[in-house]
């Protein structure tokens, strides 16, 4: 069987997988479908996108996989949807 070759050029988009998908099983009262963190800064305030793992330094675990989604989660991860 013959590889197949593609002719297509064209640059691909580049998705980063491990970025918080917004509305994706992140509801209130919903198992997390994956650990989601936020990066802290010196005075721990947080700033950054939320990412599904830890970004390094100092961050702040806001849900863990197969936790229920709690209002305060579901507030922080809504407030980043919003940063975007």
């Amino acid at each position: 069987m013959a590889a197949r070759k593609t002719t297509d050029d064209r640059p691909q988009a580049t998705v980063q997988t491990q970025q918080y998908a917004a509305g994706t099983g992140w509801e209130v009262g919903q198992a997390a479908p994956s650990d989601a963190f936020r990066a802290l800064d010196d005075q721990a305030a947080p700033y950054g996108p939320v990412v599904h793992t830890h970004p390094g330094g100092h961050a702040r675990l806001i849900v863990a996989k197969g936790a229920t989604v709690t209002e305060s989660a579901a507030r922080e991860l809504a407030a980043e949807s919003a940063e975007d």
